[in-house]
């Protein structure tokens, strides 16, 4: 089987990979002209490490990763603790991987290292996809195309090979705006940065901060609610003055967090999402990731999401003797879950920001009851999110439908 890759993101990459270990050829198309990642911190939460381990990268996401103590609930203005959830212990035993927190260059990293070059080409701008008899196609900007047994459009949000299949649909913009800053850290940890996965809840606002780089750095991820459209761009250019207005009021610990960040290194852009779609596949095509499914950030799952979708997707292709029977598998046992993950993620963009002072207090008793009840429960709720194990998707494929 041929298979085309539009996207060299996580998601593209990583299936890349698992294509390649399974035998199956598959050449992955590029835009940018060499392998890259902006520097943002990214959470590998269990369910995606389980799948990164399953890819033989174990050893090099120890390398790379940084193992929270706990993740914590804070209020904005005092700093009180809402709950606090044992990660760096619990997770193997509850979930059966750890739960690591990344750079997102050194992630995509180790997911590039080992693929053939001889199947990459970069600086290949997809310009539209067709079907011809059975083969897919996909055309590019400098006048070439490649056909194949099946293209997937791991292109994300604004996917050609979405919008070349169904249409091109704008994404919606959800009133939210966020920033993204990463402040280096000489003396680990800081006094105002607990080395957690640190949950600030505040009015129509949330802040999640967390280490990367094995503590040698803080990546933070300020999120405000806001009329106004903001470009729905990872590099659009921010400030630190910008950010500090932003969240005038809060909490002295995020001040002085804030504080230390540098404006050429501070970035802001809007959160767009889409409905959850009722098909990824059409012909000989797919997708994966943020072209099938882009959510909001607030479970800290797009990419591992992109992580899973490509394992499951591998798999299939392996485990089927026919294109159409691996689709059907790979959506029967992706769209459901990252449906729900997309629907899930607005709703914690409801519950972080509450206005009032009495929501606040009531959802914060919520939180402070259910500690009481089981100290090991994840506070943001996303134990369903944790326990998936993509690795045991051919055991559900064997079984009859």
């Amino acid at each position: 089987m041929k298979i085309g890759i539009i996207g060299g993101g996580i998601g593209g990459v990583a299936l890349a990979m698992a294509l390649q270990q399974r035998g199956i050829t598959a050449h992955l198309f590029e835009r940018a002209p060499v392998f890259g990642e902006i520097g943002a911190g990214v959470q590998m939460t269990p369910n995606a490490v389980k799948v990164l381990n399953a890819l033989g990268l174990a050893e090099k996401l120890k390398a790379i990763g940084f193992l929270p103590e706990a993740m914590t609930g804070r209020n904005w203005e005092s700093a009180r603790q809402l709950f606090r959830t044992p990660l760096k212990e619990i997770c193997p035993k509850l979930f059966g991987a750890d739960f690591y927190h990344v750079h997102r260059a050194d992630l995509h990293a180790i997911l590039t290292e080992g693929l053939d070059m001889r199947n990459v080409t970069f600086n290949a701008v997809c310009t539209d996809v067709e079907q011809q008899g059975e083969k897919a196609i996909a055309h590019f900007r400098d006048g070439s195309s490649f056909e194949a047994d099946l293209i997937v459009g791991a292109d994300g949000i604004h996917s050609v090979v979405r919008d070349g299949l169904w249409g091109k649909t704008p994404a919606s913009f959800t009133g939210h705006m966020c920033w993204r800053a990463l402040v280096p850290v000489d003396k680990h940890p800081l006094q105002f940065a607990s080395p957690d996965a640190s949950f600030w809840m505040g009015p129509k606002a949330h802040i999640v901060t967390y280490y990367v780089k094995g503590g040698a750095a803080v990546n933070i991820v300020a999120v405000a609610e806001s009329a106004d459209w903001v470009a729905e761009s990872w590099t659009q250019p921010s400030s630190r003055e910008e950010l500090l207005a932003a969240f005038e009021g809060w909490h002295s610990d995020i001040v002085s967090l804030f504080r230390m960040t540098d404006s050429a290194t501070t970035f802001k852009w809007g959160l767009f999402d889409r409905d959850p779609m009722p098909q990824w596949s059409k012909g000989a095509f797919t997708l994966l990731g943020d072209a099938a499914h882009p959510m909001l950030p607030f479970l800290s799952q797009g990419a591992a999401m992109a992580i899973e979708d490509a394992y499951v997707l591998a798999e299939a292709l392996a485990h089927f003797g026919h294109l159409q029977g691996a689709l059907d598998a790979y959506e029967e046992e992706r769209r459901p879950r990252t449906a729900r993950v997309q629907l899930e993620a607005r709703e914690r963009g409801r519950t972080y920001h509450l206005a009032s002072p009495e929501e606040q207090a009531k959802r914060d008793l919520e939180m402070q009851q259910q500690q009481k009840t089981n100290p090991n429960a994840v506070g943001i709720k996303a134990e369903w999110v944790y326990e998936y194990d993509a690795r045991l998707c051919v055991e559900r494929f064997r079984q009859p439908a």
